[in-house]
């Protein structure tokens, strides 16, 4: 009987063993993602007015926004979801974008990764392409 609920617990050990290896690739190859994507240039001129959604996922950090635009320029900023491990304080940056009228802004110190993320996902919502 004991050395059935040792192999149990062997076995047990071992599963959750690859299943952590397994999220800490996802998590590292997430943030390696996040670091080699670049923030992109808007040009507001050639975005119309309206309100469009965009999000950005790098995981454990998932955002989703609504950005509104008047007279080619950001009016507001939405945010509608921000998963995230410590990154909380990085939602300040939106108020930095807005007030700047560009994503070219400093990253909140301490929250670099979900500062950059929320930064994608307003570009995301701002796609020209899409919004012309």
């Amino acid at each position: 009987m004991i050395k059935k609920i040792i192999i149990a617990l062997l076995i047990l050990l071992v599963v959750v063993g690859i299943v952590g290896f397994i999220v800490l690739q996802n998590i590292n190859q997430g943030m390696a993602a996040l670091d080699a994507a670049e923030i992109p240039q808007i040009d507001l001129s050639q975005v119309e007015d309206g309100s469009y959604d965009g999000d950005y996922k790098a995981t454990p950090i998932d955002v989703e926004v609504r950005v509104t635009v008047s007279n080619h320029q950001i009016a507001d900023i939405a945010l509608l979801k921000h998963t995230n491990g410590q990154g909380a304080p990085a939602e300040t940056i939106i108020g930095s974008v807005v007030e700047a009228q560009t994503l070219q802004v400093d990253a909140v110190s301490g929250a670099t990764y979900s500062s950059k993320a929320i930064l994608l996902a307003i570009s995301d919502a701002l796609n020209i392409e899409v919004h012309r």
